[in-house]
């Protein structure tokens, strides 16, 4: 007999409560082997493709794509050996051989797991095995279909369903397939009967861009219950726009940016000084580097080697506070986070060691986050752990910022566009390469001549570069 093994959103690290399901990588019937990905979701961090534990055949997905799930929900269920009758537990196609086989031979499905971790989840015992019984599945043009499409199965996997009335729709009495429950929740908080909509989906499936349509036709989005009690907060539906508001739910990415943005204005005291300075020595150095051969040495490189050695000099900016115990946790080790636009938003990667990376070292790393970042292929902790952020705002245009600290980290460098600009330079007005440099700092950490001491000698190495060979 089959058993249906029921695989969960597992636990993706860093403190993650919840993901997006952006793609499937499997349908419902189709043969999976052990640590095969099956659905590719976003985090608040990342974008992360999930590996099923086990080996054997879909029946069952729970979340259509754009779905938020919490960790612990289900994902999907596989059928593991064969149907309660003897047949395989895959369809006519001949797809899913190996099941057809443990079914024959009468064989159990193994206790222990692939051996396969995710951060904060492993495979080496098999969740709890139960049967589960699903409502009526309407047939929709010969094809069965799920009465909640947010978990999709097949009437020909190891699991019992009730024959249901045949037709082009669902019966008086039964529900309304729609593409997530959050459409559904959608329908129901203003009002709006599923049933007097005709869906755009496969099969008459009802999207949320149907109800969306419909709600702005009858105008019935600023209705007085959607606010009643009980009723979900407008962040948790998809975004709805009406004709002067649109709503935009706070999650992934842009949810995490609000929430640690939040916590360090909250948290931490913090303070901002800057200073302008001459950067054309700099730029010559830059341009006498690239000339001389090799990969070409990008200005940000520059700008954390001069960062890593100003740390080495004031080591209390490269710490963080602990609330709880009420202590300064100084680092060692500079790991150096530098922020980066993605069409996903703000992203912060972490160079690692960037201490004992030299500039060259730098340029390649820096190269190599910024393009997974763009793909959306960094990891969790490629995204985490830093003690000290490099925020280069320059590339916007702007001059001048006040960032917030990236918490729990106690300071930020800004670094503003560096621009021809009127000067004095040994005494006369020249026009040379300016640049704005500030400063965010915690408070609790260090006072401000300390403060102004990191800031000054960095304004020192960006005039003079020379000054950073007496720390080579």
């Amino acid at each position: 007999m089959a058993q249906v093994l029921e695989f969960k959103l597992p636990d993706l690290g860093e403190g993650l409560t919840e993901a997006e399901i952006v793609r499937w990588l499997v349908e419902v019937g189709d043969v999976v082997a052990v640590d095969q990905p099956v659905v590719e979701v976003e985090t608040a961090k990342a974008m992360v493709e999930v590996p099923c534990p086990y080996g054997g055949v879909v029946t069952a997905r729970f979340g259509a794509e754009g779905t938020e799930l919490p960790v612990g929900a289900p994902l999907l269920t596989v059928a593991v050996g064969g149907t309660a009758d003897g047949r395989p537990a895959v369809d006519g196609s001949g797809a899913g051989t190996d099941g057809a086989k443990d079914g024959a031979s009468g064989r159990e499905p193994a206790a222990e797991g692939s051996g396969n971790v995710l951060v904060g989840y492993g495979t080496s015992e098999a969740p709890a095995r139960r049967r589960r019984v699903r409502p009526a599945a309407p047939v929709v043009n010969g094809r069965s279909r799920a009465p909640e499409p947010v978990r999709e199965t097949r009437a020909d996997t190891p699991q019992a369903a009730p024959s249901t009335p045949t037709g082009g729709a669902a019966p008086a009495d039964g529900p309304v397939p729609v593409i997530s429950p959050l459409v559904r929740r959608l329908a129901r908080q203003n009002g709006l009967d599923l049933r007097k909509l005709t869906g755009s989906g496969p099969d008459g499936l009802i999207l949320r861009a149907d109800v969306e349509h419909a709600l702005r036709a009858a105008g019935t989005q600023d209705r007085p219950d959607t606010k009643k009690a009980g009723a979900a907060p407008a962040a948790a539906a998809p975004a709805v726009v009406t004709a002067s508001v649109t709503r935009v739910p706070l999650k992934g990415i842009r949810g995490a940016v609000a929430d640690k943005l939040s916590r360090s204005r909250t948290e931490i005291p913090d303070a901002t000084c800057w200073v302008d300075a001459d950067a054309t020595e700099l730029m010559r150095t830059r341009a006498a580097m690239n000339a001389a051969g090799g990969p070409k040495i990008s200005v940000l490189a520059l700008l954390a080697r001069i960062c890593t050695a100003a740390l080495a000099r004031f080591p209390e900016l490269n710490s963080s506070v602990d609330t709880e115990a009420r202590e300064i946790v100084r680092y060692a080790d500079v790991h150096l986070g530098f922020a980066a636009q993605t069409e996903r938003g703000l992203v912060v990667p972490v160079v690692r060691d960037a201490h004992t990376r030299d500039a060259e070292s730098l340029t390649a790393e820096f190269a190599r986050l910024t393009e997974a970042a763009r793909e959306g292929t960094l990891t969790p902790a490629q995204l985490t752990g830093g003690t000290f952020t490099l925020n280069n705002y320059g590339v916007f245009g702007v001059d001048g910022s006040t960032p917030i600290i990236n918490h729990p980290e106690a300071a930020m460098l800004g670094v503003g566009r560096i621009v021809p600009k009127p000067w004095v330079h040994e005494g006369e007005l020249a026009v040379r390469q300016v640049v704005q440099l500030s400063l965010t700092f915690d408070h609790r950490v260090c006072d401000g001549g300390t403060a102004g001491g990191f800031l000054r000698y960095v304004a020192d190495c960006v005039e003079q570069p020379a000054v950073l060979l007496r720390t080579l």
